[in-house]
């Protein structure tokens, strides 16, 4: 994870980040042009708050793949917002009312109308039957004794040092590597090949929507490393995020507004851990906001009904994928990056951005320290089956266009999530391995026209 990148206090010169008046034209400093820099648009912002609706437009640019990063088109995933905005099939409703029925619009011009959300429009998949119970990321293995087996010699018992008591094989942290899968998505996670722990986490959940309809959650965190604690304030996101989901959803709280409510959540708690001492290092809280708190991003997915809903803060990132590849794949996310800003401000192509030092710099994150709590959330509207690809830069940095994602995805995805997971996670150690990997894939089933539930 790069480190973190605070604005300045007033404006600053996009060359250098050093002060500037406004008025000047040019950067004291550096000499940068500052009559090339546009002014500030309401339209620039990545994704749009809840309550205002949306509209996708087409990229205009290119990444380092000469690919489209595509962070949506209307003709892929129509997208909306929270608050009623035009989707595929108008007239739907997806929150509730106080009596916890889902509402129906009024027929549309054919007389028809609409099926309730959770009815003859929910996915063929459903959760497993008691989702809370699903067994968490995979532990070392353990002997008939309930003593750790050695990972080398599969005979040995493990001494509280750590080491094999057979073969002397020091075992890997339970971080290193772990996995979970249910029955609709998975996830891995691995310390990679030149990092000395794994600061990423994950949270992988199925809960139901109040009419009984599934609703599956993937949250992927990635700790900032030049913070302390990174990898408790990841740990501590994806918990707080992944309990927020699985409480606002089975009451009916609209998909995207309960993502917004669990990024709020995770910041929360990882803003608590600027109060707290190193777990036994007998160090005082930290006081008030300090510049290094711990800190992390976040991203996350919800399969609900028929609708797809991402949120994140920082560079972790969603990809959609299509299962039979007969429509194109797409980023869903937009990084809080350097790199993202000077593309988004004109002042650099893709290309040029992300070869500068400073291109994984980023500029949102959870954390006491953070310059302000920007969660974004989109929703989409598939129209056709997928997975849905949720990472941090430890696997895109191997696979950064969408096209080079969908390459990277097995065909058998949807049916088999932890092999494509396991596969990524294999895909960014055979590039080099230079960051943690955390990859969770997750189908979205669309039923076809004129088929019945499962």
């Amino acid at each position: 994870m790069a480190q973190m990148h605070q604005p300045a206090d007033g404006p600053a010169c996009p060359g250098c980040e050093e002060p500037v008046e406004p008025g000047d034209r040019f950067c004291g400093a550096c000499g940068y042009d500052l009559s090339a820099v546009p002014a500030p648009s309401p339209d620039d912002r990545p994704t749009l708050a809840i309550g205002t609706p949306m509209e996708w437009p087409a990229a205009t640019v290119t990444d380092t793949s000469g690919m489209s990063p595509r962070t949506q088109q209307p003709g892929d995933l129509p997208g909306t917002d929270s608050d009623g905005g035009e989707l595929s099939h108008p007239g739907v409703r997806y929150d509730t009312p106080p009596s916890g029925d889902f509402e129906l619009a009024a027929p549309d011009a054919a007389g028809d109308t609409p099926d309730p959300v959770g009815t003859a429009q929910d996915p063929v998949r459903t959760p497993p039957a008691d989702p809370r119970a699903a067994e968490p990321p995979v532990a070392p293995t353990r002997g008939p004794s309930g003593g750790r087996l050695c990972v080398a010699c599969r005979a040995g018992h493990v001494d509280p040092d750590g080491y094999c008591e057979n073969c002397g094989h020091a075992q890997p942290r339970e971080r290193d590597h772990m996995e979970q899968e249910l029955e609709s998505v998975a996830a891995v996670s691995d310390r990679g090949l030149r990092h000395h722990r794994n600061e990423d986490a994950f949270a992988v959940s199925a809960t139901s929507l109040p009419d009984g309809s599934p609703a599956v959650v993937a949250v992927v965190c990635d700790g900032v490393s030049s913070a302390t604690r990174p990898d408790d304030a990841s740990a501590a996101a994806a918990r707080a995020a992944n309990e927020e989901l699985l409480a606002a959803l089975p009451r009916g709280t609209h998909p995207q507004q309960a993502m917004h409510e669990a990024i709020v959540a995770a910041a929360t708690a990882v803003n608590s851990l600027a109060d707290e001492g190193a777990p036994g290092d007998g160090s005082q809280p930290d006081q008030g906001h300090r510049q290094n708190a711990p800190a992390c991003t976040i991203v996350s997915a919800v399969a609900a009904g028929e609708l797809l809903v991402v949120g994140w803060v920082g560079d972790s990132r969603a990809y959609w994928v299509p299962d039979d590849r007969s429509g194109p794949p797409a980023r869903l996310t937009e990084d809080d990056s350097w790199a993202a800003q000077m593309v988004a401000a004109g002042l650099m192509n893709e290309a040029e951005a992300y070869a500068d030092e400073r291109a994984h710099a980023i500029t949102g994150w959870l954390g006491a320290d953070a310059y302000e709590l920007e969660p974004h959330t989109a929703s989409f509207k598939p129209d056709r089956s997928g997975v849905v690809v949720v990472c941090t830069d430890g696997l895109w940095n191997y696979a950064e266009g969408a096209d080079e994602m969908a390459h990277a995805v097995p065909p058998d995805a949807a049916e088999r999530p932890l092999h494509s997971a396991q596969v990524l996670v294999g895909h960014a150690l055979d590039g080099g391995g230079h960051d943690n990997i955390t990859v969770a894939v997750l189908p979205f089933a669309v039923r076809a026209e004129g088929t019945g539930p499962a």
